[in-house]
């Protein structure tokens, strides 16, 4: 079991919008939540994650499948197969799309 397995699907979704430069004020706007409730989120993620600071979770999410972490197995989001590929680095999921970020080793977050 990896570290992210641990994470709830709410905490997964914080931690994609992290990954994708959104504030705690606009996670909060996205969740239909409070900054304090972002901020339990981003708490509990760090802990499960092992990690200090949005900085280090969005370095994570990018190390560890970026925008495909809502397709992942177990985390509660969407059932195996449900995602529906279109075009390199993006993946759609009903409605949405996601882009995919540059990966952390190409030098940008």
């Amino acid at each position: 079991m990896q570290p992210r397995d641990r994470l709830t699907a709410k905490e997964i979704q914080v931690a994609i919008l992290v990954w994708q430069r959104l504030t705690n004020e606009d996670i909060a706007g996205v969740l239909l939540a409070s900054e304090q409730m972002v901020k339990n989120y981003l708490r509990t993620a760090f802990d499960k994650l092992g990690v200090w600071t949005r900085l280090e979770l969005a370095l994570y999410v990018a190390g560890h499948g970026g925008a495909n972490w809502h397709m992942q197995v177990g985390n509660g989001l969407l059932p195996p197969g449900a995602g529906v590929e279109h075009g390199p680095g993006t993946s759609f999921s009903g409605s949405a799309a996601i882009k995919e970020k540059p990966s952390a080793s190409g030098g940008q977050l």
